[in-house]
């Protein structure tokens, strides 16, 4: 199995009602996910918010993250950019700071194609030797990362995996299928709610924004599929599933990325992970009624009493 494997959170990054980092509510986050198993973290991606923090907060936040880890798991550090030279120089600071590897999209705001997309990477391990792994959002990044880009990267050594945030479970399989014979690489899904499906495919571990809240879940599921049990893999993750409703509870007031991580923020408050569900500027957090609502979805899931 490879270095990089099992249930990998995207870490929350709690704030003060000041906008800045609440660092002894991160330090517990980063506990809570280590005390529950999880296998590595994702530091300084999509659900950290990264594109609302400045360099130097960036730099912070991964600086601590990996004294609090301490070599316990792999720390995978985040490097979204919109251009290549920028993402080079996030990379050499992640480095510096002790990630074990850095998750890269593809550029972001203008149009890039396939080629390019490729020529980005390439550059990218050309300029920083550190593992890069790819990224598919496209809901974020506007642009798919092809098969065959996949592929193409993977066999010739410029990345070592693919965390694949797509929604597209077809293209997955086949890139699965693709570097089948490759143990080298590692191949992640960062769809909650299929994780029993990808994983009964051959992905090689889930990276769920959900599991800030409930880790202990998605170790259950991991554990339960590498046993064979998927059974108990499928009830685990069916459970996980009405869990996940707590991100749609503020869908028709706030936009999308703040009802997902809001609804997160604002369940791990009410667990007593972190102090505040603050989000960034312009992001609403959550209001009073959707906070009793998304208790009532903690409560039906057995995670509060």
């Amino acid at each position: 199995m490879t270095k990089f494997h099992g249930v990998v959170p995207p870490v929350v990054t709690p704030l003060n009602p000041d906008f800045t980092v609440d660092y002894p509510s991160y330090t517990r986050v980063l506990e809570h996910l280590l005390g529950a198993g999880c296998h590595g973290v994702f530091v300084l991606g999509s659900t950290s918010e990264v594109v609302f923090h400045n360099d130097r907060t960036r730099q912070e936040i991964l600086e601590h993250s990996v004294k609090i880890v301490n070599g316990r798991v792999p720390v995978i550090a985040g490097v979204l950019d919109a251009t290549t030279d920028n993402v080079i120089g996030h990379a050499k600071v992640a480095k510096a700071a002790g990630a074990a590897a850095v998750v890269v999209t593809a550029p972001y705001y203008t149009v890039t194609s396939q080629p390019e997309i490729i020529d980005h990477f390439r550059y990218i391990k050309d300029a920083v030797d550190v593992p890069l792994v790819a990224y598919d959002i496209p809901v974020c990044v506007h642009a798919k990362l092809a098969r065959s880009t996949v592929t193409t990267l993977a066999k010739e050594g410029t990345i070592i995996g693919l965390k694949d945030s797509s929604g597209d479970d077809g293209n997955f399989r086949y890139a699965l299928l693709d570097l089948a014979e490759n143990k080298d690489i590692f191949l992640m899904t960062g769809s909650e709610i299929v994780v029993d499906n990808a994983l009964s495919m051959g992905a090689h571990g889930v990276v769920p924004g959900l599991a800030n809240v409930d880790p202990h879940g998605y170790v259950r599921l991991w554990d339960a599929a590498q046993r064979g049990d998927w059974a108990a893999a499928r009830k685990e993750q069916e459970r996980l599933c009405r869990l996940f409703e707590i991100v749609w509870v503020a869908q028709s007031r706030v936009s999308g990325g703040a009802s997902g991580v809001g609804g997160f923020k604002t369940a791990m408050r009410s667990l007593g992970i972190i102090d505040t569900n603050v989000m960034p500027r312009p992001r609403q957090a959550l209001d009073a009624a959707e906070s009793a609502k998304i208790d009532a979805i903690l409560r039906s899931t057995g995670l509060l009493g």
